[in-house]
């Protein structure tokens, strides 16, 4: 199984943006990848077409999107005029084609001994292909979630968590439960009480030794 901090798998595919090796198609910032069981389905249509909306708030934090359908690229080229006409936006973003099942077994969303071709399978033989990969700028990943089939996504918490972990990586701070961008953040127990008045001069509040919060860095 995939672990968060381990390294995200390359591969090669083709998207509906052409060939794409996925490293190098990451570069040096965040990426969301996010799958599909199948083309055509009604839950994954709201949430190619949510995505289709929200790219601008990716993309001002610096995060690319991609999605993922076991189904060919001719087909998801098809899908997206449903996504517009749903949605009204305009899908942007490259989806990978995995007709073979590569990338869906190379993450662990199905089975090795699945097959090698999407042709007769049906949404629900490829459930488990409905995850949320957070990669990072190092290749790692930082977030994953599995939805299941009815539950449509809520792609603005994986905002709010790329608020935090964005956060968080600059400055030695966590974010507390249903933490959102700029509430109070919580100082690191990595950081003592001297280092932590001499950062934040204008104070912090102590709720335990152990638990600290301040508000949050700019």
């Amino acid at each position: 199984m995939l672990r968060i901090n381990d390294e995200a798998p390359d591969f090669t595919a083709e998207t509906t943006h052409g060939p794409i090796q996925f490293h190098e198609w990451i570069g040096d910032g965040w990426a969301v990848l996010f799958s599909h069981p199948k083309d055509f389905t009604p839950v994954c249509t709201t949430e190619l077409g949510s995505m289709a909306g929200l790219e601008p708030e990716f993309a001002k934090r610096g995060v690319k999107i991609i999605g993922l359908s076991v189904d060919p690229v001719a087909t998801h080229t098809k899908w997206e005029v449903d996504i517009e006409e749903t949605s009204g936006f305009k899908v942007n973003y490259p989806m990978i084609g995995d007709p073979e099942l590569k990338v869906a077994k190379l993450y662990n969303m199905l089975a090795a001994d699945a097959g090698d071709t999407a042709e007769g399978r049906t949404a629900a033989m490829n459930a488990p292909v409905r995850t949320v990969f957070v990669i990072g700028p190092d290749k790692k990943i930082k977030l994953q979630l599995v939805y299941p089939m009815t539950t449509g996504r809520n792609f603005y918490e994986i905002l709010r968590v790329l608020d935090s972990m964005q956060l968080t990586a600059a400055h030695k701070v966590a974010t507390p439960a249903n933490w959102k961008n700029g509430d109070d953040v919580i100082i690191t127990p990595a950081v003592s009480d001297e280092e932590a008045r001499q950062k934040y001069p204008a104070g912090f509040k102590t709720i335990k030794p152990y638990l600290r919060t301040v508000a949050q860095p700019k």
